[in-house]
């Protein structure tokens, strides 16, 4: 595989992020490794624990923000509704994902990669490490809902609506987003070790606790609050503003780069 890594050590797994020139930014190649390497890992019994980490800089910058066209003859909303029914279910596999997931997070840890380490049972991360959720800044919705689930009701509501992208791990760790603050030449080491503990303990206990965990937070309603979030994305996502149309419209002339800068001096010229 070319955008994700994968290595096997002591009944680890490690999923390791592979585009850094991109701050590991993922596309759709990216998405399809991902869910080949989950399966690779979900179906080899040598295989206790499953690590997600990312190469150089940052953990990720969250999904690619350039989708592309709709091919010809589908519609923008049914093409968005493929799209993003495929990022929420490569998201919600590491939540159903019958072997203990871990987050090792660094550097960034933003949009829809901050979901992923929120649905890892246990997260990681580097003291430099900064989360955000800056959908909201350019039009966009969340893809999975999940965060008022894992942090709280006024926790996710900040972190959502103000479109923040640098919350420190500190305050990850405070609202339960993280499990551990390490320092960054620390992290490698640190998520082995806790890796380790857990791939040593009883297979089969340790799966059915996890699955008997997950199974409270589903009967209080999570599941299907995630699902009909993902109607309010899909809504979202299908809607132009002139705000959102002028961000799109940079983004496809100038690429991602670009359409951020924009909306940054957007953002500056409000609060003036």
């Amino acid at each position: 595989m070319t955008y994700v890594e994968y290595t096997v050590s002591d009944g680890v797994a490690e999923l390791r992020l592979n585009r850094p020139e991109k701050l590991n930014a993922i596309h759709g190649a990216m998405l399809n490794e991902l869910a080949t390497a989950l399966t690779r890992a979900e179906t080899d019994d040598g295989v206790r624990v499953i690590v997600v980490a990312g190469n150089g800089r940052a953990f990720s910058a969250g999904f690619d923000l350039d989708l592309g066209a709709p091919p010809e003859g589908v519609s923008k909303e049914e093409f968005l509704r493929a799209e993003l029914r495929r990022d929420y279910d490569l998201i919600m596999r590491f939540w159903d994902c019958p072997k203990p997931t871990i987050a090792s997070v660094h550097g960034y840890c933003l949009g829809s990669s901050m979901e992923i380490a929120a649905v890892c049972d246990m997260t990681i991360a580097a003291s430099d490490c900064r989360f955000g959720a800056p959908e909201v800044c350019y039009g966009s919705g969340i893809v999975c809902l999940v965060l008022p689930w894992v942090v709280g009701l006024k926790k996710a509501k900040e972190m959502l609506l103000t479109g923040a992208n640098d919350f420190d791990a500190n305050y990850a760790l405070g609202c339960g987003l993280i499990n551990r603050v390490v320092e960054p030449a620390s992290l490698q080491n640190e998520t082995a070790r806790l890796a380790r503990q857990i791939a040593v303990n009883d297979q089969l206990a340790v799966k059915l606790t996890k699955r008997a965990i997950n199974a409270g937070w589903e009967t209080a309603g999570m599941r299907q609050a995630l699902e009909a979030a993902l109607e309010v994305d899909i809504q979202i996502e299908s809607t132009d503003t002139p705000e959102s149309a002028e961000f799109n419209r940079v983004l496809e002339e100038q690429g991602p780069k670009a359409a951020l800068a924009w909306r940054a001096r957007q953002v500056g010229a409000a609060n003036d």
